[in-house]
């Protein structure tokens, strides 16, 4: 006996092919409802010599209380010498999970999260983000919040001597379809930061790039 799917127009759900006869379907992003769906990118200033290993240069925070931050890419966009050059050695970039986030950090660049700014369609929400920041010319201010001790993700280099060339190519540290994969889901006071190794004496340039979605629930 055939059973037929209708969706919520009473429109009924198709097969394709004659063979397996699979059901026809479309994937479609999380339904955000009266919420939205955003991108930030954000760029660096020059970064001064000398940075201390595990320098938090990017931060994203949370804070919202009723509704929940579902980030689904976090792109590391490179990291560049300039003409001052690196000491030869190692370099890595991680993620790490923020929780209890009670106080922004402070210096480098915020970023502007009011009106249009960041939405994937005018008609989305304004942004409930609370905080989102890059380092300027030396490292962030941790503010009050408890890093997990593992990373989610790390990508790390060997730095040589040459100026003005391209250490870190741009790299996907955490990318979730939502359709198959859990991605990275923020309640309030939650984040994450990325923090910087790199050899001494060097001047660089970086970005990041993140990808998120509100919602009520998930």
């Amino acid at each position: 006996m055939a059973i037929q799917v209708q969706g919520f127009d009473g429109t009924v759900a198709a097969v394709d092919g004659t063979n397996y006869r699979s059901m026809r379907t479309t994937l479609r992003p999380l339904d955000h409802g009266a919420l939205g769906s955003y991108r930030l990118s954000l760029l660096s200033g020059t970064m001064a010599a000398g940075l201390a290993a595990n320098s938090e240069v990017f931060q994203f925070r949370w804070s919202d209380a009723t509704r929940i931050c579902v980030v689904t890419s976090i792109i590391w966009d490179g990291l560049s010498g300039s003409a001052t050059a690196f000491a030869a050695g190692f370099g890595k970039v991680d993620v790490l999970a923020a929780r209890s986030w009670t106080a922004d950090g402070s210096g480098g660049t915020p970023a502007t999260l009011t009106g249009n700014n960041q939405k994937q369609r005018t008609s989305m929400g304004t942004t409930l983000l609370g905080a989102a920041r890059i380092s300027s010319t030396a490292a962030l201010t941790a503010g009050t919040k408890t890093l997990d001790t593992h990373a989610l993700a790390q990508y790390s280099a060997t730095f040589g001597t040459t100026v003005s060339t391209q250490w870190i190519p741009m790299v996907d540290l955490f990318h979730a379809d939502a359709g198959s994969e859990s991605p990275l889901v923020l309640a309030q006071n939650e984040g994450f930061v990325i923090r910087a190794t790199v050899p001494a004496t060097g001047t660089w340039q970086f970005g990041c790039t993140v990808t998120w979605t509100e919602l009520s629930s998930y």
